[in-house]
C-alpha cells in the first residue's frame, strides 16, 4: 500500500477530489496548512503598509491505496491540480506496513 500526501492550492480541492474519486479512490484526509518552497512567500499592502506573508496557504490531501493504484492517483492528482504557475505543490509517495479498520478489525488492503 502507498500513502500518497499532496500539497495543493486550495482552489483547486473539489476538482482533485472528484478526479480522485472517479478514479476508484474511496476515502481521504484533507487539511488546511501553511508553508512555502520555491515561491517563499509575497509581500502585501494592509492600510498603506507593507508587509510580508512568510507562508502561503494550501491543502493538505492524504489518502492510502493499494500499490497497483498508486501511479494513477498521483497522474490525477498532478493533472487536477495544475495551473501552470508557480506553488501548485507537490505530491509524496510513501510505503504502508500495514492499515487497520476500527470497526472490523479488517487489516491490510481490506482496510481501505
Amino acid at each position: 500500500m502507498k500513502l500518497i500526501i499532496a500539497a495543493i492550492k486550495p482552489f483547486k480541492l473539489e476538482e482533485v477530489r472528484e478526479a480522485l474519486t472517479a478514479t476508484g479512490v474511496r476515502g481521504m484526509m484533507v487539511t488546511e496548512i501553511k508553508g512555502f518552497g520555491t515561491q517563499s512567500g509575497h509581500t502585501e499592502i494592509y492600510r498603506g503598509a507593507e508587509y510580508a506573508v512568510n507562508y502561503v496557504p494550501k491543502v493538505k490531501i492524504e489518502t492510502v491505496v493499494p500499490d497497483s493504484m498508486a501511479e494513477t492517483v498521483v497522474e490525477t492528482i498532478q493533472k487536477a491540480a495544475r495551473t501552470d504557475k508557480i506553488g501548485d505543490g507537490k505530491i509524496f509517495v510513501l510505503d504502508v506496513e500495514g492499515a487497520v479498520r476500527v470497526r472490523t478489525g479488517e487489516t491490510g488492503e481490506a482496510a481501505l
